[in-house]
Order: C-alpha cells, then sequence, then structure tokens
C-alpha cells in the first residue's frame, strides 16, 4: 500500500475512534499499538509497548511538566490570582470596561505563574465574572474575555504547551519558552487595543467607571505582589541566563509558590493535597495523551507515512506561506473537535520533518504551533478553555453566550497570528541573546 494512502486511513480510523468517544490518547495509542501488530507482529508490538513508555517517561524534559504545572496550583491555592487581579482592576479602574482589562493584565500575569490555560480560565471565570456580571457587564462578551485570556498562560513562560513541543521535536525547551514572551505580551497588548475598540463601537457592553482609585491605593494593591514579581524574576531569569535549566526552574518556581502560600497563611493542608491531586490528574492525562501519541507516530514512521510525506511537501515546491496557510486551516478544523494538547502530539512529529526541510526556523514555528494551540482552546465547539470557563460559571452563562461572546477574541487572535508570521523577529530574538 503507498505510505501516504496507509497514513491518511490511519488517521483516519484514528479520528473515528475519538468521534465515537474513545479518549483520544487511548485512540491513539489503541491505533498505534494494533497498527504494529498488523505491519510487524505481535512481539515487536508488545516490545514496543513495555519500552516506548518508559523510554518517554524518563526522560529528564518530562520533570518540567509537573512542576510547572504544581507551580500554577500553588500559586492559585495561595492567593496570588486574587492580588493580581484586584492590582490590575485597580490600575484601570478609571476607564469603561475596567474588568475587561484586568482581567486581560492579570491572566498575561499569571501566565507567568502557571503553564496551564484551563488552570487560569477556571480560576479567572470563578473570581471576575461573578463581578462582572454584578456591574452589569455583558454576559457573553464577559465570559468569552475570560476564556480568550486564559490562553495567555500558553505562550508566557513557563509554558507547558511549549514544553510539549520541545519534548516531541528535541528543540531546546529554554528557548523555547523565552520565544513564547514576547508574542505573549503582544497579544495582551492586542487584546487591550481590542477591547477598547469593541467599547467605542458597543459601549453597552460595558459600564462606565464604577469606582476609582487613588494613587496610593493602586500603589498599596501591588505590595502584596511582590514575593510572586521575584519568583517569577527568578524562574524565568534563571532560564534566560542558563544559569538553571527548565526543569530546576519548574522546581525552584513550585517550591516558590509553596513558600508563599506558607508564610502568607494561605495554604491549609487541605489545599496543598488538593494541588497535589490536581497536579498529578493533568500530569496523568497529558501523560497518557504523548505516550498514545508516541506510539501511533512510531506506526507512521513504519510505515513510511512521514518520509513519504515530507518528500512529496520538498518536491512540489511548495511555498512557506502556503505550507503555513494549509498548517493553520488543519489545526482549526481539528481544534473544532480535538483537544489541544492531543492536536499537537497527534501533528507536530509529521509536521517537524516538513518545517526542516523547507529551511523555516523550528523555534519560530513552535511559537506559530502554540498560537494555533491558543485559538483552537476558544474555538466552539469543543475549545478546552470554553468548557473550562462554563464548568466554573455555575450556569451563569450558557455554552451559546459563550461561544458568540469569544468571536471577537478569536479575530484578534487572527490578527495577533498574522503579526508573529510577518515579523519572525518577535519570536526569535530572545532565544537568539540568550544564545549570544
Amino acid at each position: 500500500m503507498d505510505p501516504i494512502l496507509g497514513g491518511v486511513l490511519t488517521i483516519a480510523v484514528m479520528l473515528l475512534f475519538t468521534a465515537i468517544g474513545v479518549p483520544v490518547g487511548i485512540s491513539m495509542a489503541a491505533v498505534g499499538f494494533g497498527g504494529m501488530i498488523i505491519f510487524s507482529g505481535m512481539p515487536f508490538a508488545m516490545g514496543t509497548l513495555m519500552t516506548l513508555p518508559y523510554s518517554i517517561g524518563s526522560q529528564y524534559a518530562f520533570i518540567v511538566v509537573p512542576m510547572f504545572i504544581l507551580m500554577g496550583s500553588l500559586a492559585a491555592k495561595a492567593g496570588i490570582t486574587a492580588e493580581l487581579y484586584t492590582a490590575a482592576y485597580r490600575l484601570f479602574s478609571a476607564v469603561r470596561g475596567s474588568l475587561y482589562y484586568a482581567t486581560v493584565l492579570a491572566s498575561a500575569a499569571f501566565g507567568a505563574v502557571s503553564g496551564s490555560t484551563v488552570v487560569a480560565s477556571a480560576v479567572f471565570t470563578r473570581m471576575a465574572l461573578p463581578e462582572m456580571l454584578r456591574f452589569g457587564y455583558r454576559g457573553s462578551i464577559a465570559a468569552g474575555c475570560i476564556a480568550a485570556a486564559g490562553t495567555f498562560a500558553a505562550l508566557i513562560p513557563p509554558s507547558i504547551s511549549m514544553v510539549i513541543y520541545g519534548i516531541l521535536t528535541g528543540e531546546s525547551i529554554g528557548s523555547l519558552l523565552m520565544a513564547g514572551l514576547l508574542p505573549g505580551i503582544v497579544t495582551a497588548i492586542a487584546y487591550g487595543i481590542g477591547i477598547w475598540v469593541m467599547l467605542r463601537i458597543r459601549p453597552e457592553w460595558a459600564p462606565q467607571s464604577v469606582k476609582r482609585f487613588t494613587a496610593p491605593e493602586i500603589l498599596t494593591s501591588f505590595r502584596g505582589l511582590w514575593p510572586a514579581m521575584i519568583l517569577v524574576m527568578i524562574v524565568l531569569g534563571g532560564i534566560y541566563s542558563g544559569v538553571m535549566p527548565p526543569s530546576a526552574a519548574g522546581t525552584i518556581g513550585a517550591a516558590g509558590a509553596l513558600a508563599i502560600g506558607i508564610f502568607r497563611r494561605r495554604l491549609t493542608t487541605a489545599s496543598f493535597w488538593d494541588a497535589l491531586r490536581q497536579s498529578v490528574s493533568v500530569t496523568s492525562v497529558l501523560f497518557l495523551i504523548i505516550i498514545g501519541g508516541m506510539l501511533f507516530t512510531r506506526l507512521l514512521l513504519m510505515m513510511g507515512f512521514v518520509d513519504s510525506l515530507t518528500e512529496l511537501v520538498t518536491d512540489a515546491g511548495i511555498h512557506p506561506v502556503v505550507f503555513i496557510i494549509a498548517v493553520t486551516l488543519i489545526y482549526l478544523v481539528l481544534g473544532c473537535f480535538v483537544d489541544t494538547v492531543s492536536m499537537m502530539v497527534m501533528t507536530v512529529p509529521f509536521l517537524y520533518p516538513i518545517v526542516i526541510s523547507l529551511d523555516m526556523n523550528p523555534i519560530w514555528f513552535g511559537v506559530i504551533v502554540i498560537k494555533l494551540i491558543e485559538i483552537s482552546a476558544i474555538t466552539p465547539p469543543v475549545g478546552l478553555n470554553l468548557y473550562a470557563v462554563l464548568g466554573s460559571a455555575e450556569k451563569r452563562v450558557s455554552a451559546a453566550q459563550l461561544f458568540a461572546g469569544v468571536l471577537p477574541f478569536l479575530i484578534i487572535e487572527m490578527v495577533v497570528l498574522a503579526i508573529l508570521f510577518l515579523v519572525p523577529e518577535l519570536s526569535l530574538w530572545l532565544p537568539e541573546l540568550m544564545i549570544g
């Protein structure tokens, strides 16, 4: 059978399993294992099943994932998110739609202590949505803003998505983490501009300033953020300077978040164990998806699909712009049916060789992929962040309202994606400085 035809059929079978309700990680593992039995026999398939999970899970880079997840969970339990939101709200209290801007700024700041978009969306939904509705904000736009702003954690380091991309491709995780910083800041600025434009057109979507705070009151609200700011500077500074690898930075970050919670007496024994359970649960799901994806990728490699696809694209002389447009369309379609991590594990292993063959920068491409992951996380009807918001909103907004409210932010995301494509220096400047 032609390798490309066989690969397409294999992917179709895996997507069929997913469509009927089988978890994506299990679907990829089952199809990968079953395909190995068909093409190479049971002994080879069993040998791969026994050795591959350990060889993947024992990689040093994998330490980063649970540490960054734990860091974000402990930061949320320690009350850092509430302080970020209070400070951001006071800073923008004099303008219309101050809670929108506060959500964007606080989510961007929280992205620097949490690599999980789902955690960020859930936390800010519980904290910000009731306040927005109480002051008369449009519920659909408020929920859409929270869901969209939660995606900042995917780009701003420490980013779990960047770590997974690095594991899948073998690229420097430190360089990838720093590559996401400026694009994350650009995204936050674009959100601020977009909200300003929306409120100029539709001022009824948010009330005029409810309360104005004085400069001393604003400065006072930032006083409690110093420990968290120092922690972020240590983690990011350590990675940027090369003093410590991302794995050590993640460990120090988690320990620092724990110390902040204990010192402020906000972290109880129950909340500590809850953060641990949450971290273990999320990490386990991620590992299942990654291991299943690796089994699936191993099958595609055995079939010759990856090499044949790379050769086909290279021989066809496809321009990098056309390739990026095709990747964007693939991610937008998959984002309607598959969760973000599964989508990345499913696609990056055979897109990466094409990127190399087209002489595209793999670090820059990683930023593009993560931006597409962000967009997929808020793309109806299966965007992961959308359901994190719905699950935490306690029926304050409906799915239809949220899907409508997130559309303006999807437009902003597409504009930022175009900027990152046209100005690759935004993604590559810090990694190049880091390498020296």
